[in-house]
């Protein structure tokens, strides 16, 4: 088999998140965010796992960018913490915490690799959320504020900026499901608060505009959906779940309506249509630089409006190993949505592993995944869609929200009682993909 060649600037990277690695959870003035309350709360994690720990991230920070210097990462994506900035959600900025993100952020263009920062990945300050949290069409705005305060700190030193990490989540599993923070199942405050991340998106992008400088779009995750039959049911159902988990978020963003599908699946006198204010859709649809993709699974929709299992999963039973859907995912986005710039900024699985009496640990699955992975993007970048960066999820193990720490997603092995990091094989692997610029 020929090598896959990737092009020449291609961005090999990484991704992170602060709440899931950072740890520090009390100190320089940081607030508390709806995950550390969600997570103290007795049956709402694995285990009771907190998050204030996790990888201890604030304190290793300069041994682990000297890892993803060793690794030859060229990117490096991660995310601010908002109660790190604001403790209360408003406010004048802590100094201490945007300090931190700039030793960061230099320690990043020391070693070559460029920074990708993520304002906002699930970690809202609880003083905002005991004001409504993103039911309050006010959170978007203080969202905004946020963003502005960290543009005018670190704006001239990120060259890429994300606003929302996977806002279906926050929405599916925050409000549908309940089993992330803020913990609620009330489908008609789920949609409600879709728009309201929609808003503080598009509000976050104008506000960079503002300020100046630097490259912005959203993270998005996103779901190929296919029929789980051939029947004119199955395809008439799988429209309508694809507007629920794609185009609610896509189409506002490209192209500035809500699917109209979705909107009267809700019906008129839901909370979300009718909090739709005038203007918010052409603040929605300020204009991105790039869209962030996190591909982890495809669904298979049933007749009856339900879903199907049809590839083996990994050990999130959520999560289907089919490296097809990436391609899928990819070539339909430039499709719909035309050559918009592309990067993947979460690809990845967690397998089950342990370190070795010889110091070694062989997560052989998670080499033969991301393989899989990149082949798939390989082939899309060779059908023309404009990928610029792939990112694996993640670099380091960490606090995996609900699950806590029994799940191992990263290609570094993080020993918790010592806080010890072990490059995994698939680590060594990915070392050499990069300095191959291919498979």
């Amino acid at each position: 088999m020929s090598m896959l060649t990737f092009p020449p600037d291609f961005g090999w990277g990484a991704a992170t998140s602060a709440y899931q690695i950072e740890g520090a959870a009390k100190e320089d003035g940081r607030g508390e965010s709806v995950w550390d309350v969600f997570s103290r709360t007795p049956g709402r994690t694995r285990n009771g796992d907190t998050g204030e720990v996790a990888a201890d991230h604030y304190h290793r920070y300069r041994d682990d960018l000297d890892l993803m210097r060793d690794l030859g990462l060229r990117s490096y994506r991660f995310s601010i913490s908002w109660p790190r900035i604001q403790p209360d959600g408003n406010g004048a900025p802590n100094q201490r915490g945007l300090d931190f993100y700039r030793r960061l952020i230099d320690g990043l263009h020391e070693r070559g690799i460029a920074p990708m920062a993520t304002l906002f990945h699930w970690d809202l300050p609880q003083a905002l959320q005991d004001q409504g949290g993103w039911e309050a069409r006010d959170t978007a705005y203080r969202f905004a504020d946020y963003a502005d305060a960290v543009f005018r700190a670190l704006g001239d030193r990120v060259p890429t900026w994300l606003t929302m990490n996977e806002p279906k989540t926050v929405v599916q599993n925050g409000y549908l499901s309940g089993h992330h923070a803020p913990g609620r199942q009330d489908p008609d405050a789920a949609y409600l608060v879709a728009h309201h991340l929609q808003l503080a998106h598009g509000l976050a992008v104008r506000a960079l505009r503002a300020a100046g400088g630097g490259r912005i779009g959203p993270a998005l995750n996103l779901h190929p959906c296919y029929p789980a039959d051939d029947t004119a049911e199955a395809a008439a159902a799988t429209r309508l779940y694809d507007g629920y988990e794609n185009r609610l978020y896509l189409d506002p963003i490209f192209t500035g309506r809500y699917p109209q599908d979705v909107l009267d699946d809700l019906g008129p006198d839901s909370r979300m249509v009718r909090g739709i204010a005038d203007g918010d859709l052409a603040i929605i649809s300020s204009p991105v630089d790039l869209l962030a993709v996190q591909y982890y699974t495809p669904l298979y929709v049933t007749a009856a409006g339900g879903t199907v299992t049809r590839w083996p999963t990994s050990e999130a039973q959520w999560q289907q190993i089919h490296p097809d859907g990436m391609y899928d995912i990819l070539t339909r986005v430039t499709r719909d949505y035309g050559p918009v710039p592309l990067t993947i900024t979460e690809n990845g699985l967690p397998t089950p592993d342990t370190l070795a009496a010889d110091g070694t640990v062989d997560d052989s699955a998670r080499v033969t995944f991301l393989r899989d992975h990149l082949a798939a993007v390989h082939r899309a970048i060779s059908d023309g869609v404009p990928l610029e960066s792939f990112h694996v999820w993640s670099l380091l193990d960490n606090f995996e929200w609900d699950a806590g720490y029994e799940q191992r997603w990263g290609i570094v092995y993080v020993d918790y009682p010592t806080q010890r990091r072990v490059l995994k094989r698939s680590a060594h692997w990915y070392r050499t993909v990069i300095a191959d610029n291919g498979l």
